[in-house]
């Protein structure tokens, strides 16, 4: 059966449409397609036509049906929910129904409407006659199901999916087959329309919900009659005026009449289709768009801007569009993102811009201000919005609205950059100037996108974002990658002379340019965004990788032939040369030989030597060696040709490093300052080759390390020497450890590399108490690398040959790591005068001194992570945590979680012994007599308190550890008697009221055997006493008696959290006897067999204790390292250099309480919490490091070194990785 089509959105309706509405059309017999029976085949007819065979009445049958077991609702209920297949059959059933009987049909109607809300009541058809629509809808509403909040359009599942759209296709169709008959009878749309109404002011959400969204449907589809109602009366009215302005004599006063009836008709259609509109807007539109739920609100103002896009004439007016403006300011994003799709329909149709223009002056700045939304859909949407105001009018944005816009570009949110991208790529560059027809193309500096070019650079430095250059080209590729490719009209702008009238580019402007042009050729190389936009690397598509090969083509027969000139020409300017030398990273090499291009590469390799003779700059001589390091390429054939060059090169700078160095040293005090700076320079030439390169050949460790012995002996060696000479002996070593890691090595190699090594970390260590700040940073760098290269992880991996290699620190060397952190480190920043080169009033100055002392730290907390040096080391760590929680408190976490991912028991021991640290520190200042509200002392309760969340909610996870923590806890607080004799206070007691904040922590059978424990240490004297200075024992006696009920609470659950585990256990347990306790009885059996088996060791731990001087605890830096008491305490065992493995995620003790997130509208990093919440998942936590100086380099950075990423992937394997390519490690 063909129906009548669906009105589209962009109305191709006939003209003449005299022949559907001709004044004898029959509206009772629904013109609408019911005599069109064949279009879909006969089966629907073959189905109408049996059913009437049968029992003369089809549709007295199906309304029997209904009328003896309700089932006609659920055969509509049941179609929706299938989908659209039957949709139209069911409508034209429903129509041939309400033909025969009206009320029955309408009855199906209102229970298919109540069932699709969720309820299960139905509405009878003496409800139907004489209940009033409000009493039904109670009456429906006791119905309804409270047990469960579901209801079709709110449930999950593969049925369910397609409900919504095939709910508003049933409505949209029962109008659409409807709209020449039935819609005017008086009665379906009024019964319709009223119950609607009253169901979406109900207070039930699901028919709230479901009622407003089927209103709101039917009022689109009143629309689209609306609208098709216009347009035939349009078309009658010209038919009219044709006729009647013919001549007298061929003119049909039959049809004038005709059409004047028809007119007529169509008008009085029109005004009941307005009446039934408005109903339902000031019905449930005025009061639904406010609704408290936001999936109303949302529906209401998607539908009234397909009301307003579909029927301009009548609804784009200031009475509709208000109700979007004042929508914009809605809380949730998903209504804000409504308002905004909304109007994008609106601004994209340029003949609407003159309606929109007061409506665009009211809500201008409230558009502009959401491109900063804290929803990214929505600031990307009002970006594109205001892109569609642009385009339509150039004068409504303000300069101060475009720009800002314009910073959004450097967004590190992709879409909202690509949007901002987009809006600028429209603004500025829009403006083309035309090409005239028949000219030859202009190119290079003539051509049009020289300008433009221009235009790109002006504003990339007007932005003052000099390091986010390729930030910003990203967000230009998409719309502009034909501009940012036309790489020879930028070669042009930089090598040829500027045209007659023309400015040539300021100096400035053309490192920008060149910075631009870097960042453009690694775009269409890599054909990936920069780091820190985007979520990884994603498969392209094969238009994709041709687009990527002949980009790299025609960049490499481009640049090989201007990169040599280019260098020549700005070979003094460290910046540029720069980039410029990173070009031939992104080459197709091949291309050298196939277009027989190797005169010009024997240019690129001689101007790349002078640079290496005439610059001193680190920078520019990595880059020098990266470059080699891309064309030394065995693969191709130009290898041979460059290996050669770069040997030559090599050859030369060696030779004259040895013959500068022999006279350096000899000279001895009388070596002047040009012998130690072509010392330097020559040495700093070598370092940056050698970190790229394998200079094994030439032994470079005996001159550097002769240099180094001379510096010790002598105490007068310059400081760059020293640091240089450091890092090349450290390239050295690596370099040796690669080549013996490829493969079978000779004892005789290894030996000679453990001596090298070994020798080396003596060096270092002998250079942590140099006079010069950066030299001992420099030393303690590469000290830390060396450890954790050389640790006992170095053989896992199929490397066990290695084995000779492992070095374990000494303890004088850990004390002296440890001592350097703690002198180094934790320092104030006004303290810091060596990193900032005097310049303390410097806030870049600053950020880069923190960001050093933040990479020293967390070189050494990777000691203790890899088990290099001793957890307890690591206690003068974490008593820091708090006094510098803002510089350090996300490397000392990540610490933390990771020891304890490690040993448990030993990271608890490590806890409570920096609170001993720190409370023995406290009694040094204040004496035994201090005032338990001082603020040191609350300090470090504080501390205690952080210590205890980062525990978690599970208890059985950490009930070793929080035993363990409780046992030396106790110990501690007992171990110092008081000189005046047994009646007094012991001198530590006070550390019981510390300890008392780990007390939550304990499991409630834990907590008896604790108490236990601590009344081994009381005497009968010490229970009477009331003093206030006994109260921190009282206060630590009654947390470990309180809480047992919520405890086992606890227990339970954190208990059933930890899976199948425990339950695994077959072992039954014994039966409880008479005097077991009911709490007892309701523990899973595990507990009661993990609690039996701790009561027997904490009896066979509470023996004899006995009252000892406790060592002075101050630092472990000047303790005797060994260890401590048996780890066996709980009876668990402990395996102390265990390699863990890292990437495993959500294992974690923290995985149960994470840190609330406070978020702001705006996309903002101001207003973070100072305190922040620690029950922080450490697996997932990201730590933001000040940003970088030099950010052109994005993929060369050097890494944080406590970057979780880098730590999760520095497993053994990892390691090997870095050894293998010494290139890496900066």
């Amino acid at each position: 059966m063909i129906a009548a089509p669906e009105i589209p959105s962009d109305f191709p309706y006939p003209q003449d449409t005299d022949t559907r509405f001709s004044s004898d059309t029959d509206f009772s017999e629904d013109p609408d397609g019911r005599n069109s029976t064949k279009g879909k085949g006969g089966k629907k007819g073959k189905k109408a036509a049996a059913e009437k065979g049968k029992g003369g009445k089809g549709a007295g049958r199906l309304n029997g049906h209904h009328q003896e077991n309700g089932m006609e609702n659920m055969m509509l209920f049941e179609v929706v929910k299938l989908g659209r297949s039957a949709m139209q059959s069911v409508v034209d059933d429903w129509i041939e129904s309400y033909k025969h009987d009206r009320d029955v049909a309408l009855l199906d109607l209102i229970n298919f409407f109540i069932q699709c809300s969720g309820c299960k009541g139905v509405v009878s058809g003496e409800m139907f006659r004489n209940m009033q629509n409000s009493e039904i809808i109670r009456r429906m509403t006791e119905e309804f199901d409270e047990d469960s909040g579901d209801y079709p359009l709110t449930i999950a599942g593969p049925q369910w999916k397609k409900f919504k759209s095939s709910f508003c296709e049933f409505i949209a169709v029962l109008v659409r087959q409807c709209q020449y008959s039935i819609i005017y009878d008086e009665y379906m749309m009024d019964t319709v329309i009223s119950l609607l109404t009253g169901l979406s002011d109900s207070q039930v959400r699901a028919f709230r919900h479901t009622s407003t969204l089927a209103a709101m449907k039917l009022m689109t589809a009143l629309v689209n009659v609306a609208l098709n109602l216009s347009i035939n009366m349009d078309n009658t009215q010209r038919q009219y005026e044709a006729e009647r302005n013919k001549m007298v004599a061929k003119r049909a006063n039959d049809r004038l009449e005709l059409l004047l009836q028809k007119r007529k008709e169509l008008q009085e259609n029109q005004d009941e289709i307005e009446n039934m509109m408005n109903a339902i807007f000031k019905g449930v539109f005025v009061h639904r768009y406010r609704d408290s739920i936001a999936e109303i609100r949302a529906i209401c103002i998607e539908e009234i801007g397909v009301w307003m896009k579909l029927y301009s004439d009548a609804f784009l007016n200031d009475s509709y569009l208000k109700y979007v403006g004042w929508t914009m300011h809605d809380k949730q994003g998903e209504v804000r993102l409504k308002c905004l799709t909304a109007l994008q329909g609106l601004y994209y149709n340029r003949e609407l811009n003159a309606r929109l223009e007061l409506f665009t002056s009211r809500f201008k700045d409230r558009i502009v201000s959401m491109t900063l939304d804290k929803e990214y859909d929505v600031a990307v949407q009002a970006i594109k919005l205001l892109t569609l105001v642009l385009h339509s009018t150039d004068e409504v944005l303000s300069p101060e609205d475009c720009e800002s816009v314009y910073h959004l570009v450097y967004s590190a949110h992709r879409p909202v950059a690509i949007a901002a991208g987009e809006f600028l790529f429209k603004k500025l560059f829009s403006q083309r100037e035309p090409e005239e027809e028949g000219a030859p193309k202009r190119r290079g500096r003539q051509s049009p996108n020289a300008n433009l070019i221009k235009t790109t650079v002006f504003f990339f430095l007007e932005s003052e974002l000099h390091e986010h250059a390729a930030y910003l080209v990203d967000s230009l590729w998409e719309c502009g990658a034909e501009l940012l490719k036309d790489w020879e009209c930028m070669t042009s702008l930089l090598l040829d002379d500027p045209l007659p009238g023309e400015e040539a580019l300021t100096d400035r402007q053309e490192t920008a340019l060149i910075e631009i042009m870097l960042c453009t050729v690694r775009q269409a190389a890599e054909c990936h965004p920069p780091v820190g936009r985007g979520t990884g690397k994603r498969v392209m598509t094969a238009k994709e990788k041709k687009t990527q090969l002949d980009d790299r083509t025609r960049m490499t027969e481009l640049f090989a032939v201007a990169l040599p000139p280019l260098l020549a020409k700005y070979a003094v300017d460290a910046e540029k040369v720069t980039n410029l030398l990173q070009l031939p990273q992104f080459f197709d090499l091949e291309i050298y030989t196939t277009g027989r291009l190797e005169k010009h590469l024997e240019s690129l390799l001689r101007q790349i030597r002078e640079i290496v003779e005439k610059h001193t700059d680190t920078e520019v001589l990595e880059a020098c060696s990266k470059t080699y390091h891309a064309l030394c390429n065995e693969e191709f054939t130009i290898f041979n040709r460059v290996d050669i060059a770069r040997s030559q090169l090599l050859d030369e700078l060696v030779d004259k490093f040895n013959r500068l160095l022999e006279d350096f040293l000899q000279e001895g005090e009388d070596a002047d300052e040009d012998d130690a700076y072509q010392v330097l320079s020559t040495l700093k030439r070598i370092t940056a080759f050698h970190n790229a390169h394998d200079l094994s050949q030439w032994d470079l460790f005996t001159s550097n390390f002769k240099l180094l012995n001379t510096g010790i002996e002598n105490g007068d060696m310059p400081e760059q020497i020293v640091i240089h000479s450091l890092q090349c002996t450290h390239y050295v070593i690596l370099w040796h450890l690669a080549k013996l890691s490829e493969g079978s090595s000779r004892k005789e190699d290894l030996v000679t590399l453990r001596k090298q090594m070994r020798a080396f970390c003596m060096m270092c260590q002998r250079y942590l108490t140099n006079v010069n700040t950066a030299v001992k940073e420099q030393a303690f760098t590469i000290l830390c690398d060396v450890l954790l290269i050389f640790s006992h992880q170095m053989v896992s991996g199929g490397r066990e040959h290695l084995e000779p290699l492992v070095y374990s620190p000494e303890d004088s060397l850990q004390s002296e790591l440890l001592s350097f952190i703690l002198n180094h480190v934790f320092i104030d920043q006004d303290d810091d005068t060596n990193s900032t080169d005097g310049q303390q009033d410097d806030e870049a100055g600053k950020i880069e001194a923190l960001h050093k002392r933040r990479n020293l730290l967390a070189a050494y907390c990777k000691l203790i992570i890899y088990c290099v040096v001793e957890m307890k080391t690591g206690a003068d760590i974490f008593k820091q945590y708090m006094r510098y929680y803002n510089d350090y408190g996300d490397i000392i976490k990540e610490t933390m979680s990771k020891t304890r991912q490690i040993d448990k028991i030993q990271c608890a021991k490590t806890l409570i012994l920096s609170l001993q640290q720190l409370f023995n520190e406290m009694l040094s200042e204040l004496g035994h007599g201090f005032d338990r509200s001082s603020s040191a002392f609350c300090g470090i309760k504080e501390l205690a308190r952080r210590f205890s969340l980062t525990f978690g909610l599970d208890q059985v996870k950490t009930r070793d550890a929080i035993a363990m923590l409780h046992k030396d806890g106790i110990e501690f607080a007992f171990k110092e008697p008081s000189p005046q004799g047994e009646g007094s206070t012991p001198l530590n007691l006070a550390f019981l009221d510390i300890l008392s904040e780990f007390s939550s922590k304990l499991m409630r059978q834990d907590k008896r055997t604790v108490h236990m424990y601590l009344e081994r240490f009381m005497t009968f004297q010490m229970a009477l006493q009331r003093e206030d200075c006994w109260l921190p024992l009282i206060s630590y006696r009654n947390s470990l008696q309180a809480g047992g009920d919520d405890d086992t609470m606890s227990v339970m659950s954190g208990y059933s959290s930890r899976g199948s585990s425990v339950r695994s256990k077959k072992t039954k347990p014994p039966a409880a006897t008479a005097g077991t306790s009911a709490a007892k009885r309701k523990l899973p059996e595990g507990i009661e067999e993990s609690s039996s088996s701790s009561s027997e060791v904490w009896q066979q731990s509470m023996q004899t204790p006995v009252m000892m001087p406790s060592p002075h605890l101050t630092s472990t830096a000047m303790r005797d390292p060994k260890r401590g008491r048996d780890d066996s305490f709980m009876g668990t065992p402990q395996h102390h250099q265990t390699p863990m493995d890292y990437n495993r995620r959500g294992t974690g003790l923290m995985e149960e309480d994470e840190e609330p997130i406070v978020e702001d509208v705006m996309m903002s990093s101001e207003g973070r919490m100072d305190d922040l919440n620690e029950g922080m998942d450490f697996d997932t936590m990201d730590i933001d490091l000040p940003p970088s100086k030099n950010r052109r380099e994005r993929s060369e950075l050097k890494p944080d070194y406590f970057d979780p990423a880098s730590i999760m992937d520095e497993s053994s394997t990892g390691l090997g990785t870095q050894i293998m390519c010494p290139l890496s490690s900066d």
